[in-house]
């Protein structure tokens, strides 16, 4: 590309998609492991299968996406019908999720919900692998994509802090299973907003043509898997993406069992994402002056400095628990800004070397292994709860024995903090800078895609 600067309509049209992304990787983390133990009356253990298995699905699954991305062509953009298609697809079954009949059987429920969560998981994976993919091939510029990304987590914090604060919210406004009903529903035309506005934000945008890479899925995956800073990269964002889903599955469990008030959950979570919509330009600009990797290590050690101090949670005064998820929401924000800014550089540099294309193949990849650590983070909470004694009921609230209290603090404080402080041993050992990857994707021409009154089919 010789225009490396994007106009701000560009960034701001691709990080509305943020909508879609963040709000579907928030509201199930947040509360269907509630709905399962506490509505359904699903045992902790196997609401944790429940919740993980669809996420394994995508596992195999987003890889796949990201080939047949790379391999489509149409006039609006090789990624761009990927958007829409998987978008709307993902907004009902979300609908859906949280709409089953009450037939009075633990069973027919469990189905309901696991087949429902599948199909959003592979409506999902359709939408996503694509929208990450759309970076390298929108800017060959080292800086703007952390500009790009800076736009696109910033949305993303938005929508998380909207969804994540509102879905609740509407659920406590109703009895029993009626307040997830229309959560579900409230969030699935969030989720409409988002996949409109990404899908109508970048028809105008540069993009280059996605080149498939001539080989086999297989071969494309074990050349990925060679790439050794992309693999350094993604162990160190799968890690926290597991604290991070462990953290979020535990919003709902602290506030109604530890701080006592289910209202509070709308409050700790607002602690956790609200600093982001704050901090993300200031975690950019550190990037900008010492380093994507410094400032990642550093967004990390925030994370997990004010993880531990939420051990005490049960003694602790409500009002230093919500200062450390607040700490925690400001660590958050880096890490949620650095690895995205780091991931098309790995996939442009792959370009530049081998003369192919194959960021798909990398987002998909990359994609596979956040989607699975998002979901080990609520099955693992819940095998913790599990371990505890926690006691399941569709009655509403029930008696729970000191040892459930401490392991859902355990599960909300040390746990995530312990796997943060792992993940840095993958991320010292990560080299790429802008010295080494030189902004260059010589494969991915830029080209116009057509105005919305062109021909739109297939080719």
């Amino acid at each position: 590309m010789t225009e490396t600067g994007l106009p701000r309509s560009v960034r701001a049209g691709y990080g509305l998609g943020s909508v879609a992304t963040g709000t579907f990787g928030t509201v199930p983390g947040l509360l269907l492991l509630p709905y399962l133990t506490d509505t359904l009356g699903i045992g902790a253990a196997l609401a944790g299968v429940i919740v993980f298995a669809p996420k394994a699905w995508d596992v195999v699954l987003n890889p796949i996406a990201g080939g047949i991305s790379d391999r489509t062509v149409d006039d609006r953009g090789p990624r761009r019908p990927f958007l829409l298609r998987g978008g709307l697809a993902l907004a009902a079954c979300f609908a859906l999720l949280f709409a089953a009949p009450d037939l009075g059987s633990q069973a027919v429920d469990a189905i309901w919900v696991l087949v429902l969560f599948v199909g959003c998981a592979t409506a999902y994976a359709f939408f996503q692998v694509p929208y990450v993919a759309m970076p390298a091939e929108i800017t060959d510029d080292y800086d703007e994509r952390t500009r790009l990304m800076t736009w696109r987590v910033a949305i993303l914090a938005l929508a998380i802090m909207l969804s994540g604060a509102s879905a609740p919210a509407i659920r406590n406004s109703f009895e029993g299973r009626t307040g997830y009903r229309v959560m579900g529903l409230a969030v699935a035309c969030l989720l409409v907003v988002g996949v409109i506005g990404a899908y109508g934000g970048t028809r105008r945008a540069p993009t280059g043509r996605a080149v498939p890479g001539g080989v086999s899925l297989r071969e494309q995956l074990r050349i990925v898997a060679g790439a050794r800073d992309f693999r350094l990269l993604l162990v160190t964002f799968v890690l926290q993406a597991l604290a991070t889903g462990s953290m979020l599955a535990g919003v709902d469990y602290m506030s109604r069992h530890v701080l006592g008030n289910p209202s509070a959950s709308t409050v700790l979570f607002v602690c956790f994402v609200g600093p982001a919509l704050l901090l993300t330009p200031v975690w950019s600009a550190v990037g900008r002056r010492a380093g994507k990797k410094a400032g990642y290590v550093a967004a990390s050690l925030v994370l997990a400095t004010a993880a531990l101090v939420l051990t005490g949670a049960r003694s602790e005064p409500h009002w230093v628990v919500f200062a450390a998820t607040g700490l925690v929401g400001v660590g958050y924000a880096g890490v949620q800004v650095f690895p995205l800014a780091m991931l098309p550089d790995a996939a442009a540099l792959d370009a530049a070397r081998t003369g192919t294309n194959r960021v798909g193949v990398y987002t998909g990849v990359w994609t596979a292994g956040e989607t699975l650590g998002l979901a080990l983070g609520p099955g693992i909470y819940a095998l913790v709860l599990a371990a505890g004694g926690y006691v399941s009921s569709s009655g509403g609230h029930v008696h729970q024995p000191s040892s459930a209290l401490t392991a859902i603090v355990l599960g909300f404080s040390v746990l995530p903090a312990a796997l943060t402080l792992l993940s840095l041993l993958w991320l010292r050992r990560y080299s790429l800078d802008a010295a080494v990857v030189g902004g260059s994707l010589p494969v991915v021409e830029p080209v116009e895609t057509t105005p919305a009154d062109q021909p739109e089919e297939r080719r």
